[in-house]
């Protein structure tokens, strides 16, 4: 079984599933696809949706990249081998409504070659899917972390404590007295195949975790996309989107690999939200519903 091909086959299957899903979701928006070369090696289709009646923008990105390890590589992502390859699908979107979350989830895999041709030395699989409402809902919040809790616990029941935990650590402002980025979800990275946990292990959990991606996210999107919301809210939501922009740009290692990498710059920052206030020392009003929000993201929450 040549698992790269079959990786390769399932992201591009589950990007076009998501994007008809979103599509039909939106009713007005369709995505535009953009299919790219890197010159080191490989390429990928970005799609982007943009002015919908649901969103106001959004990207459902795939790439098969690969290329010669360098010395950048080695010193600053700690990768040592001869070439290495890369595939996954990366999506981030971005509502119109404040009351429909902001959400982002990744899946990849990764292998590293010692000489040209031969198997891979080293393989790794990653990857997550994590929400930023910007008004909360616990029973939304129930429903997102419950959805990826069952994917994980069909294949490992310490999973789903551990990857929300690994989650709640990683999308983080340092810089912002330890401010998430949102409520989070599961995150995972760097998980190599082993003698009880093999490749198609990790392969099934990958495949298992993207395909929970649209249960998660849909009812939320249905539930809450006809609320009716004021300038104050739309405020509020580019406050927030602010703390977005930052972490992408500040501490995501995605972003800063891709970068990195001569990666095309367009489809890496695909992920930014397309309006987002930066206001000195904004703060909600206690006890606000921008509060609310606001302090789960201070402490995350154990919501299932």
């Amino acid at each position: 079984m040549n698992i790269k091909e079959n990786w390769i086959n399932y992201i591009h299957g589950l990007q076009d599933r998501i994007c008809a899903a979103l599509e039909q979701e939106d009713g007005k928006a369709t995505f535009k696809e953009d299919q790219w070369q890197r010159p080191e090696g490989g390429g990928g289709k970005t799609r982007v949706i943009a002015n919908g009646n649901v969103f106001e923008k959004g990207g459902v990105n795939t790439s098969v990249v690969f290329g010669e390890v360098t010395d950048t590589m080695r010193s600053q992502l700690k990768i040592n081998g001869k070439s290495w390859f890369a595939c996954g699908l990366s999506l981030v979107l971005h509502p119109i409504n404040p009351y429909v979350p902001t959400v982002h989830c990744n899946y990849r895999m990764f292998e590293v070659y010692e000489e040209e041709g031969e198997a891979a030395a080293d393989r790794w699989f990653g990857g997550g899917t994590d929400l930023t409402p910007y008004y909360l809902f616990e029973e939304d919040a129930r429903h997102f972390h419950q959805t990826y809790k069952n994917a994980c616990d069909a294949f490992d029941p310490g999973f789903y404590p551990a990857f929300k935990k690994e989650c709640d650590n990683y999308f983080v402002n340092w810089h912002r007295n330890k401010e998430r980025r949102g409520i989070g979800g599961i995150f995972y990275d760097h998980q190599r195949p082993s003698a009880e946990k093999d490749v198609q292990f990790w392969f099934d959990f990958g495949k298992t975790c993207g395909d929970a991606f649209l249960t998660a996210y849909l009812p939320i999107v249905q539930r809450r996309k006809q609320l009716p919301y004021t300038e104050q809210h739309k405020h509020w939501q580019e406050i927030r989107r602010g703390r977005y922009v930052e972490f992408n740009l500040v501490h995501d290692r995605g972003t800063l690999f891709g970068l990195k990498t001569n990666g095309r710059t367009e489809s890496i920052l695909m992920s930014l939200p397309p309006t987002v206030r930066f206001e000195y020392d904004y703060r909600p009003q206690p006890g606000s519903e921008e509060d609310k929000v606001f302090q789960a993201c201070l402490h995350p929450v154990e919501w299932v």
